[in-house]
């Protein structure tokens, strides 16, 4: 079991880039409910440092969400705490928590530093970082010292001088716009927790193959293969795993790209892969008849996936597991701990009993950067791992309104010529995702000498490292106006070309 970071999750929507920059220093981190923790069992499970997330809650709301801080201090291993985490600290023992006089938001500088404390190791006074909270702490316990202040905030830091090694900032060290975040989290993970930094996509392939080895033994697995990175990369995983044992199958439920369901069998015959494709698309189209909601047609998309590979599970009379390529974003998005779900993913939530198949998820806790650098790693082709992601609900989340054949046609050809149009520019890999929405609305235009009341198509372009933030692409307008004219001119009832131009948050990338 490799050393970790343990992130004690609150509910904040940074949990994850907190995970995700510890693992950035190639530091495992793991990522668990903040009522989940292995009390007493730290030796056993290599935990060496744990850290505590923020939340959208406030330390002093009745229902705010509480661990037992003195049996985790006990346990003689470092804990930092982000935000929340600090102020819940400062709370518990006896410091002061009041809501600020003003919301305390955006950029800040440390304009104190004590030179002394191992979290601020070669950072000096004057560097940036990002607060965001509504509380502030006003008071320390007895027994905790100042570690870092700003113009506006006195305890932007603090350690606890007299109660073991424990530290607390009221800042996000996590987010990009804390610009010496990374050396305090590398002093907190590396200087403080004493973490190896020997985790990779190497090590993360030979300890999962060996798990993977030892948890599925010699029992049959079906994998829902979708085509994209994810399910890719966790088909290619499972086949070094347990070799024949692994049957793939790939639905086409109608609605994936134009040529999807062909030129993805065919780049996996390069996999040594046993695929079996299947076309559902029939009953997709009528489950989905006369529906407009987002999130029923998402569930009504993954109940159709689950009753598919029920079906083609009873074909293989000793399968005993269903594999997927759900990652950290999917589950994130789903349900957090809060239970505010963001938009439902068809591959997270479970199985109905009466598959009587057990869920294999061997990617769900990385991101997607990470996803690609497991595939190079384990030699596949780079144009599978390049390759966008692209939504498991495909083109069906892209059409704004009732699904039917007819709109999906429409959208594969605006999409075919978006994408064709990014490889041949030379922009497709400058780009995260990249796609087109059919939109609810129809508009005039002027085609020849005549009126025309069509429809309207909007691309979309985003770029990112991880999915949880994007920022739409800023694409050449030379390109765009190309692109335009060609979907106009080629695609049978679109007269219309929008360009999204908004980023993750607020928007999200797809749109349903």
């Amino acid at each position: 079991m490799p050393q970790k970071i343990v992130i004690l999750d609150f509910g904040s929507q940074t949990t994850q880039l907190i995970g995700r920059r510890v693992r950035e220093l190639n530091i495992y981190s793991e990522i668990i409910p903040y009522n989940k923790y292995p009390y007493g069992r730290e030796a056993d499970e290599d935990i060496i440092g744990v850290i505590l997330s923020g939340s959208p809650l406030s330390v002093y709301d009745p229902e705010a969400f509480r661990i037992d801080l003195e049996r985790l201090f006990a346990a003689g291993i470092p804990v930092l705490g982000i935000c929340y985490g600090a102020q819940l600290m400062a709370h518990t023992f006896g410091g002061k928590v009041e809501p600020a006089g003003s919301r305390e938001y955006g950029r800040a500088r440390l304009n104190e530093i004590d030179a002394d404390c191992p979290l601020f190791a070669g950072i000096a006074p004057g560097a940036q970082v990002w607060m965001s909270h509504g509380d502030t702490i006003t008071a320390l316990p007895d027994g905790y010292k100042v570690a870092a202040s700003t113009a506006d905030v006195r305890y932007a830091a603090f350690q606890a001088a007299t109660a073991g090694r424990v530290w607390g900032v009221q800042f996000h060290p996590e987010v990009f716009h804390s610009e010496c975040g990374m050396k305090l989290l590398e002093n907190f993970a590396v200087g403080i927790c004493g973490a190896r930094r020997d985790w990779s996509a190497e090590s993360f392939i030979e300890s999962t193959v060996a798990e993977l080895r030892a948890t599925l033994g010699n029992d049959r697995v079906i994998l829902g293969l979708s085509g994209g990175v994810d399910s890719s990369v966790a088909a290619v995983l499972l086949n070094r795993a347990i070799g024949s044992n692994l049957t793939c199958i790939f639905v086409d439920h109608g609605m994936l790209r134009k040529n999807e369901f062909a030129d993805v069998l065919r780049d996996y015959e390069c996999l040594g892969l046993n695929v079996r494709g299947v076309d559902a698309s029939d009953k997709f189209f009528a489950d989905l008849a006369g529906v407009t909601d987002p999130e029923r047609k998402r569930k009504i998309i993954g109940a159709d996936f689950i009753e598919v590979f029920d079906r083609e599970a009873h074909k293989i009379t000793d399968a005993r597991w269903l594999a997927q390529g759900t990652i950290y974003p999917d589950c994130i998005e789903s349900l957090s701990i809060t239970g505010t779900v963001i938009k439902s993913h068809h591959n997270v939530g479970g199985l109905p009993e009466k598959m009587n198949l057990r869920l294999c998820e061997p990617l769900r806790l990385l991101f997607k950067d990470e996803v690609r650098a497991v595939g190079r790693a384990l030699g596949m082709p780079e144009h599978l791992i390049t390759r966008h992601p692209f939504p498991g609900p495909g083109l069906a989340v892209r059409i704004l309104g009732e699904v039917t054949r007819e709109k999906v046609a429409v959208l594969q050809e605006a999409d075919h010529i978006f994408i064709d149009g990014l490889r041949r520019s030379g922009l497709y890999d400058k780009v995260w995702q990249a796609g087109v929405i059919l939109l609810p609305v129809q508009s005039v235009g002027v085609m020849g000498d005549e009126r025309t009341y069509e429809r309207a198509v909007a691309l979309r372009a985003v770029t990112s490292t991880d999915a949880m933030t994007a920022d739409w692409a800023h694409l050449p307008y030379d390109f765009m106006a190309s692109v335009s004219n060609e979907i106009i001119n080629k695609v049978c009832g679109v007269n219309r070309v929008c360009y999204d131009i908004s980023s993750k948050p607020p928007a999200t990338i797809e749109w349903e």
